[in-house]
């Protein structure tokens, strides 16, 4: 009889071993393919974010792309002219050599525009005086090639922010406050190249939205507070608003440290 429980401890002890290994979050090199969900062609030059890890990387001419990830981490892939995806990373991804991701088509619709010139009198002297006036200085950010504009130039960087932190109930302290985490990856971002490129070439604010886990309008909440123009933020693209975002928290984290 003793005999007899022994073998049973020791099956059952070896099937929740089993179990366990099983159950255990697979991490490594994800390698998949993105094809077009219409087509089952193969899809080129498609960006996937690993928002978990916050690395990028881009599909080569058949597809295919490798990525770091883990189970249940969250991949964001963006292509232009087709919907973008969020997929959850699971263990069968991992075993599976060619997993494939589809994306579908966006249907486009043309809009009526309307072009409305300044009215112009054909006098230079009236002209120049009608034309609107742009106040924003011009500035630099590290690593860009181009300067751009932000809002009225102040003489320092704590008078950017300084009416905003003595508010306690200010947007920059409540949204900076409850995105900690999101607000860590700021470096991560900046570092990493696939993303530079991809944030680089977009203007929408989705891609910046899903890896902050903040909304369109409380982006334009920090960049005003932070006092970028208006022009700025409706004309520049996400990798200039991801480093403007990013200067503005390093400021608030000094004199929130103050």
């Amino acid at each position: 009889m003793g005999r007899k429980l022994l073998i049973l401890f020791v099956l059952v002890s070896t099937m929740g071993f089993a179990q366990n290994t099983d159950e255990t979050p697979v991490e490594g090199e994800l390698n998949a393919t993105v094809i077009n969900a219409q087509t089952s062609f193969p899809l080129e030059s498609v960006h996937i974010i690993n928002l978990n890890k916050v690395v990028g990387t881009i599909t080569d001419q058949k597809g295919k792309f490798t990525i770091r990830a883990a189970v249940n981490d969250t991949l964001y892939l963006s292509f232009l002219g087709f919907k973008s995806e969020k997929v959850r990373v699971t263990n069968d991804m991992f075993k599976i050599e060619n997993t494939e991701i589809a994306l579908t088509e966006l249907a486009y619709a043309l809009e009526e525009v309307i072009v409305r010139p300044y009215q112009l009198t054909g006098y230079l002297e009236i002209d120049v005086k009608n034309l609107p006036i742009n106040n924003a200085y011009q500035y630099s950010i590290s690593g860009l090639s181009k300067s751009y504009e932000a809002g009225n130039k102040n003489p320092s960087a704590v008078t950017k922010v300084l009416g905003a932190i003595l508010n306690p109930a200010d947007l920059l302290r409540n949204l900076f406050g409850k995105k900690p985490r999101q607000m860590r990856k700021l470096r991560q971002m900046k570092e990493d190249d696939d993303i530079r490129n991809l944030l680089a070439s977009k203007f929408d604010r989705e891609t910046l939205t899903e890896l902050l886990q903040l909304e369109k309008v409380d982006i334009q909440d920090i960049l005003n507070n932070c006092n970028y123009s208006k022009s700025f933020i409706n004309t520049a693209n996400d990798l200039q608003i991801l480093d403007a975002i990013s200067s503005c928290y390093e400021e608030y984290k000094v004199l929130n440290r103050g």
